[in-house]
């Protein structure tokens, strides 16, 4: 039988974590207690974790599986 999703269940599992990555970056880059967000965690640490998120979801739209 053939499935009409595009992406296999795995995809959509590893989508749902980068997704989770790229919120927590943007979270920390809110908490940043400096003012603005200049300190370490909103111009360093957030967008390090976002940009994996990214990069992360380019990981699932193109992983295949095996079988």
């Amino acid at each position: 039988m053939k499935s009409s999703f595009p992406f296999k269940h795995k995809n959509y599992q590893l989508m749902l974590i980068g997704l989770a990555m790229i919120i927590a970056g943007f979270t920390i880059i809110g908490l940043d207690g400096e003012p603005h967000g200049f300190g370490f965690m909103g111009l360093t640490l957030g967008p390090i974790i976002t940009l994996g998120g990214f990069m992360f979801q380019f990981y699932a739209i193109f992983h295949q599986s095996k079988n």
